[in-house]
Parts: C-alpha cells; structure tokens; sequence
C-alpha cells in the first residue's frame, strides 16, 4: 500500500529492499486488523508487533508510532479514488452521463467498505484537526471535487445550471453527500434501504446537480 512511484524508507531513511517491504506491509495488515476492532486511540504498538509475531523495536524502524502507520494507510487508500476520476472525466451526456454518476457513487461506496476502518479514522482525526489526516482526505478527494466542479461550470455556461450556484460549492456538497452515505449505508439498510437504493438516490442527485437536467 504504498505510493506509486515512491520509494519507502525505514525510519533512519535507508531505503527499503523487498523483504523489510514484506515486513511494513505486514504490520500495515496488523494495523488495519485491529484498528478495526479497536479503533486509533487503544492501538498500541505492541499489540501490532504481536500480531505479526515481531518486537515493538521491528515496528519503530517503519513507523514513529501507531499515527504513523494509520496515515499510510489512510494514504494508501486515499490513492485508490483514482480508479474513480474515469468517470467523472469521460463526457456527461444524454444517458451515459447517469450511468457515470452511478459508477461514480458504487466505486465511492466500494472504496468506503473496503477501507471503512481507515477512512472512518482519517476523517474523524481531520475533523478533530489533525493537520496530517485533513490534508491526506483534501489531497484524495479534491480529484473528484475539483472535475466535478468543472462539470458543472460547463452546463453553466450553457444556461442549464442556475448562475447562482458556485461549482464548486456544489460540487463539495456532493462528494459530501458521497462520502456521508458511504459512511452509513449499512446502517440504512436496517431501515429497509437497500445499498442499490442508495447507489441510485445518489446518483439521481449527482446527475441532476452537475448536468442541470432530469434523466
């Protein structure tokens, strides 16, 4: 999980061969094992250590501490929304353009399950102002803000969106609403909604926001 085209670095800033890479990504895998059950705050670095059979001192020569680890995780996956901008830079018109926004919401609910335990973390340790996790969620999601936004400056130019709405308020709004519903889908769905309900509400409201128009 790490940054394409970077290279890792131990602590002491020696670089990485594919074995001490193996041993990283193991306590990543740990990490993300228990952060999952325990959440950042009762992660301790000897529980990580523990659980991939290592000492604490294996893990300080990757990672300062627990934050440490969390943030490259949250970077890891942060990375992923890449695999989304596709959909937001092929062309939104007539029908196509609905079935972008749909494949927009299932690939940000998708990327939300699969990290949930990381992303839950990066965005509350932003809210709480941590500097590190906010600019890591910025830096993500500023690539589908920022394309949304100029989707919707082009139907404004063309008279379909209402010249009163700023682009890129709207567009935050609606990576908002995204990363909201992704968040909680699963809490709706004991109400009755169904993870395909949520996909096409989302996508009906992200269509009708950036094009200005009613499928």
């Amino acid at each position: 999980m790490s940054s394409a085209g970077s290279e890792l670095l131990a602590i002491d800033g020696r670089r990485l061969g594919a074995r001490a890479q193996a041993t990283r990504q193991r306590l990543l895998d740990a990490t993300v094992e228990l952060l999952d059950k325990e959440g950042i705050l009762d992660l301790k670095v000897v529980d990580v250590a523990r659980r991939v059979g290592t000492s604490p001192a294996t893990f300080y020569q990757y990672f300062a501490n627990v934050e440490e680890a969390v943030l490259a995780l949250a970077v890891a996956a942060g990375e992923q929304i890449d695999e989304l901008i596709p959909f937001v830079d092929e062309p939104w018109k007539g029908t196509r353009a609905l079935a972008s926004a749909s494949a927009l919401v299932d690939g940000f609910i998708a990327q939300w399950d699969a990290n949930r335990a990381v992303m839950r973390t990066r965005d509350l340790a932003a809210q709480e102002g941590d500097r590190r996790f906010r600019d890591v969620r910025i830096r993500s999601l500023s690539k589908i803000t920022d394309r949304l936004a100029a989707r919707i400056e082009e139907n404004q130019a063309l008279g379909r969106v209402p010249a009163e709405v700023s682009p890129y308020a709207a567009a935050s709004a609606l990576v908002a609403m995204m990363g909201r519903m992704a968040a909680y889908h699963d809490e709706f769905e004991s109400r009755g909604v169904t993870r395909e309900d949520t996909v096409r509400t989302v996508s009906l409201i992200l269509y009708q926001t950036v094009t200005g128009r009613r499928p």
